[in-house]
């Protein structure tokens, strides 16, 4: 098993390329199973969730050809219509297959979903939205049937703010029969993403970028090339990394408007950061500021970045209080963080973070994706070594990041 061994202390400075969004490639490779048509797939990140999406989607008939730069994906020879456990269970993206296979096939067999262990994230609201728009589905043994001879345009008011459920329930609603109405639909730059990838199909969808879709559905869907928005996470990241290190690195391919949120926390902990089109410049010294700080749905601050922000507050002159309204069991880096010599109480869905002078490095174990990410800033900034142990998390969500950061100064390198 892989482990990342950080020897902390160093200033980061230079350019870092950030990839694309994982979080939006995998509803975008999804979208492929809408049409017997070829997608051109650009910026496409390399990943072990995107990796095996495509291991998914190819066992269902989905051509996916990797001509470099581009992917391309076709779906003329789809025909097995279900998501087996064994492919299900590491990542719970893969509930994004069920609205397309039903909207185009009329039927679906997909296992529950597994994944991060971050709390429960119940796909209630994709069955709900779907058995509006007329599908007979049944829970057994495990999985998820559905069928429906042709979906029916449907208003749809979620519980919930979903992210995989407005994407799943947006996918169903391309090729369903009428207007369907989305409404407290999810207003991530992720989900938006998905959408505009939908019209170049031909998909008819207003509202992109609000609580509100409307989608009138058509007969079929077409051709139609698109590349993938940057990684607002992976770019909040090293946004990160740099405050809690000090240096001046240049974050190119990425766009600032996708994370006001972080890059206010960022500048209030006493970072300066400038921005053009596609690329942001972090400069930071000395030690951050405490920064307070509660997580809630876009355009709020995001949960994917509370443990990463968390790390910075680590070592900030003063107190800070981190919030989780999102999911119910994200603080389990706080006990990983506080072996670095951090000072940080939990009372349910609030931390207190007490600043601290200096962490020392020690040996810590990651326990999901974002967790992972903040024991490698942590350790960034630790006086001594770090090793970071079941990094496969991290593998997760970042494409190389030991190989990103090395290159900007950091000692850090992978042990196999």
């Amino acid at each position: 098993m892989d482990k990342l061994l950080i020897r902390g202390g160093h200033r980061l400075a230079g350019e870092i390329e950030i990839a694309g969004a994982k979080n939006a490639a995998l509803p975008i490779l999804c979208a492929g199973l809408l049409t017997a048509d070829t997608l051109a797939l650009s910026n496409v990140p390399k990943l072990q969730d995107v990796a095996t999406m495509q291991k998914l989607l190819r066992q269902m008939g989905l051509a996916i050809e990797d001509k470099g730069a581009v992917l391309e994906l076709c779906g003329r020879d789809v025909a097995k219509l279900e998501a087996p456990y064994e492919m299900v269970k590491t990542m719970r993206a893969s509930i994004l297959v069920l609205g397309p296979l039903l909207a185009r096939f009329g039927e679906a067999k997909v296992s529950l979903p597994g994944g991060c262990a971050i709390g429960s994230r119940p796909v209630d609201q994709h069955i709900k939205g779907l058995q509006a728009m007329g599908a007979e589905i049944r829970i057994e043994a495990g999985y998820i049937h559905a069928r429906a001879k042709r979906l029916k345009g449907a208003r749809i008011v979620t519980d919930m703010i979903t992210v995989t459920g407005t994407e799943n329930l947006m996918m169903a609603a391309s090729l369903a029969d009428g207007v369907t109405v989305l409404e407290n639909a999810a207003r991530e730059p992720e989900v938006s993403d998905l959408a505009n990838l939908l019209v170049a199909m031909g998909a008819q969808i207003e509202g992109i970028g609000s609580d509100r879709l409307v989608i009138t559905g058509v007969p079929s869907l077409h051709a139609a090339a698109h590349a993938v928005i940057a990684d607002r996470i992976e770019t909040g990241t090293f946004l990160c990394a740099v405050a809690a290190t000090g240096g001046d690195v240049v974050l190119k391919r990425t766009r600032a408007d996708l994370l006001d949120a972080v890059i206010d926390k960022l500048r209030d902990a006493g970072a300066v950061l400038t921005s053009g089109d596609d690329w942001i410049r972090v400069q930071m010294s000395g030690r951050p500021k405490p920064v307070s700080f509660r997580t809630t749905e876009y355009p709020g601050f995001p949960t994917d970045m509370q443990a990463q922000l968390m790390a910075l507050n680590c070592i900030a002159e003063g107190s800070s209080r981190v919030t989780e309204t999102i999911f119910e069991n994200r603080f389990m880096h706080v006990q990983e963080l506080n072996r670095l010599g951090a000072s940080i109480e939990t009372d349910s869905y609030t931390a207190l973070v007490h600043g601290v002078g200096k962490l020392i490095g020690a040996p810590v174990m990651a326990t999901d994706l974002r967790a992972s990410a903040s024991l490698v800033i942590a350790g960034l900034a630790a006086e001594g070594e770090t090793l970071v142990d079941r990094i496969y998390h991290l593998d997760r969500g970042y494409d190389r990041m030991e190989a990103k950061l090395s290159a900007v100064g950091a000692d850090i390198q992978r042990i196999r």
